[in-house]
């Protein structure tokens, strides 16, 4: 029941590890990207894709940059984070009623 949320939760880690990458290294370039994340190249550039389309990144010359929006995502993610430790320990916690 939880194996497709938890494919999901890493794909979003390597997400948020390719935008941390590019917002303290930008620009970079994809092979750059690949090499410092030790990450094939092709997961890297599906990465990137996501993330430009959710107005996170966009490409430039020199490579890839983060929005203002990505900083400002990152910036609140431990507290959104929080807020989803909460949630599934809660989960966790909940009582049983007699199975």
């Amino acid at each position: 029941m939880l194996e497709k949320l938890k494919t999901e939760i890493e794909l979003l880690g390597r997400h948020l590890e390719v935008l941390r990458v590019v917002a303290a290294h930008q620009p970079i370039g994809i092979m750059k990207l690949a090499d410092i994340l030790g990450l094939p190249y092709h997961r890297v550039r599906y990465s990137l894709r996501v993330l430009e389309g959710m107005g996170y990144i966009r490409a430039s010359s020199a490579g890839a940059v983060a929005t203002e929006r990505a900083l400002e995502y990152l910036n609140g993610l431990d507290t959104e984070i929080d807020e989803m430790i909460a949630l599934l320990e809660g989960m966790r916690d909940a009582p049983s009623h007699n199975l």
